[in-house]
């Protein structure tokens, strides 16, 4: 199993509170758009263009941005790996022009997080808050509070805390919000509970 799979694959409040130190000192994080839903196909095709291209000693980890989410269905509880940044893909690599234009010509890459064509690395403080986010209780009770569209919210929870958004989208029944939040200058979807969301007044 690979690590970022590992990552994934680790039960619920088990995830490493840090990142490991990278394989090669010259390795940055970096995070690609990639077209949303399909998050782990790109995966996939990273994956298979560095034994392609040899590029083993160029690119590390690939990870995806999920979030333990405990659904009940047909009256059955079942924990599923969510994507909570969607669009999102972190890749650790020794960039260089030549790995750009592999990546982005990657089927599903839309491109860099960064301005214009200069691709932003992130510190490993940023990566560390965007994969091991603090998980709280999911059985929590029904919380009896009305969103609206368009209105705007304060997070509470999470790596995001503290940031404003503007509510696109509300799911009653999963007690979910679709939130546009501007990360790294970039108006981007989060979803959360209902619980980790405040009204601003």
């Amino acid at each position: 199993m690979s690590a970022e799979a590992a990552v994934e694959a680790a039960p619920e409040g088990q995830a490493a509170e840090q990142l490991e130190p990278p394989a090669h000192e010259s390795f940055k994080w970096y995070i690609i758009h990639a077209y949303s839903g399909f998050e782990r196909k790109v995966r996939e095709s990273l994956e298979s263009r560095v034994q392609a291209f040899g590029l083993q000693n160029k690119i590390g980890r690939v990870m995806i941005p999920t979030e333990p989410v405990t659904e009940i269905i047909n009256g059955k509880k079942r924990t599923v790996e969510r994507v909570f940044l969607p669009g999102y893909v972190l890749v650790e690599m020794d960039l260089d022009n030549d790995l750009w234009h592999v990546i982005k010509n990657t089927p599903r890459v839309t491109g860099f997080l960064g301005t214009g064509d200069k691709p932003v690395a992130l510190s490993e403080q940023e990566v560390s808050s965007i994969l091991f986010r603090n998980e709280t209780s999911k059985d929590k009770p029904r919380l009896k509070i009305k969103f609206e569209k368009n209105e705007s919210v304060r997070i509470t929870e999470g790596p995001f805390a503290n940031f404003n958004g503007i509510v696109d989208e509300i799911n009653e029944d999963r007690e979910t919000l679709k939130v546009m939040v501007t990360i790294f200058g970039r108006s981007t979807p989060v979803e959360l509970e209902f619980g980790k969301v405040e009204k601003v007044v």
